[in-house]
């Protein structure tokens, strides 16, 4: 068996190698009840959830893109009626550690259809979280020499299904990787109300190339941690979407590599804002998973970008 080296600096570095989420056998409409997500229910109870055939034809779209830029695509091993589509969360890489987080116990057969994916990876770089810390990868975004956890404090962790990361995950991070700092933000949640919800970090805010970075103030509950954020990346690198872009996903873009960005291609506004900033931007269809909750960068799990040096 070949071995996989692993190396995920950060948000933009370019891309070698992705886990890809698949669409095949994705269970269909759940029930009202079976769904964890609020924009989820609300388009089961609009009769307007996607369509296997929909959800698969965008996920290969988001494919080809990964061959035109020669990436090299792994993808999970198909189990029958289990919907597949969103990679991010399952695994995550930070520098050459392949974290295997504590996730919703009705998603964890999610990790075992990549089994023959970490098989690959040195045993000696995974590291399983500890019982009681919780962490998803949406809400983890390694920056420079920093770690972006979105959060939720006690109460919301365990009053909210859509809190997904609590203080105990936010803590394992930072003894994990001692020598980053791990800045954390609390988002605001709801279980029914998807414009009121940030299910995770990449929902509201997003670092790019060239220093700047997509943000939707409305998504942290304190003003101060947005407050950071511009003064972190400077208010001239800041683009700011609206509440209406949120709900759309449009922050849950994904970078190739620090000058092309893959983006929804109804996301009009930011995606002529990229361009008028330098960026090349893949516009792909993705609007019928972003009815699930997740987008582009949901459905990647990001195993290797190539760094100088």
């Amino acid at each position: 068996m070949r071995k996989l080296p692993i190396l995920v600096k950060d948000e933009i570095a370019p891309l070698e190698v992705v886990v890809l989420g698949i669409a095949e056998d994705f269970g269909g409409k759940p029930s009202y009840e079976e769904a964890y997500d609020p924009k989820s229910k609300e388009h089961i109870k609009a009769g307007t959830f996607p369509l296997e055939k929909d959800l698969i034809k965008e996920i290969q779209a988001f494919n080809v893109i990964f061959e035109k830029y020669n990436v090299e695509v792994c993808r999970p091993e198909n189990i029958e009626n289990y919907n597949q589509i969103f990679s991010r969360d399952i695994a995550f890489v930070i520098d050459e550690k392949f974290i295997v987080p504590n996730i919703l116990e009705n998603r964890s057969r999610e990790f075992y259809a990549i089994s023959s994916i970490v098989k690959q990876i040195n045993p000696k770089l995974i590291v399983k979280m500890p019982v009681g810390a919780s962490v998803e990868g949406g809400d983890v975004m390694p920056w420079d020499d920093c770690i972006f956890v979105g959060v939720s404090d006690e109460n919301d962790f365990q009053n909210y299904t859509v809190a997904r990361t609590n203080y105990a995950g936010v803590e394992f991070l930072q003894r994990t990787f001692p020598e980053r700092v791990v800045v954390s933000f609390e988002l605001n949640k709801s279980d029914v109300d998807p414009r009121d919800n940030a299910l995770h970090l990449d929902c509201c805010f997003q670092p790019i190339g060239k220093g700047q970075a997509v943000i939707y103030p409305g998504g942290f509950k304190y003003k101060e941690d947005v407050q950071f954020l511009v003064d972190y990346f400077g208010e001239e690198n800041i683009i700011e979407i609206t509440k209406n872009e949120m709900y759309y996903m449009n922050s849950n873009l994904f970078s190739i590599n620090p000058e092309v960005i893959v983006s929804e291609k109804r996301s009009t506004r930011l995606n002529n804002e990229l361009r008028s900033r330098g960026f090349i931007v893949e516009e792909i269809p993705y609007a019928e998973i972003s009815k699930m909750g997740g987008s582009l960068r949901c459905s990647t799990l990001p195993l290797r970008r190539k760094y100088n040096g």
